[in-house]
């Protein structure tokens, strides 16, 4: 393996280049919310995920499992909770409250247990 060096000023940087990653899936708000925390308050783990080229990976799977965790959550609360789409078209105003709360209620749910640990 060759380095090779360029001349900044009076010194000798090597020419250090990463791979990109071949996996091209989106990132999403999970994932990106997840890389926030990492940068934030994981700064190893993001560093070491980042040289080795797998940090987009990463994002990539806790964005699908977020998203199809969020989706269960909020379809199985608004089944338990009984709010139907009877409910949507008798009272839109106090569908789109209950509708809201489950969703809030999942989104803290999914931030506790993938994203923020």
């Amino acid at each position: 393996m060759e380095i090779t060096y360029t001349r900044v000023g009076d010194y000798y940087l090597p020419d250090l280049v990463l791979p990109p990653e071949e996996d091209t899936r989106p990132i999403g708000v999970w994932g990106k919310r997840r890389k926030q925390y990492l940068m934030n308050h994981n700064k190893a783990l993001f560093t070491i995920m980042t040289m080795d080229n797998t940090l987009h990976t990463h994002l990539a799977d806790i964005n699908e499992q977020a998203d199809d965790m969020f989706f269960r959550l909020v379809n199985d609360m608004a089944k338990t909770e009984g709010i139907t789409e009877q409910l949507k078209a008798e009272d839109q105003m106090l569908w789109v409250q209950k509708m809201n709360n489950i969703r809030n209620r999942a989104m803290e749910i999914v931030n506790e247990e993938l994203i923020y640990v």
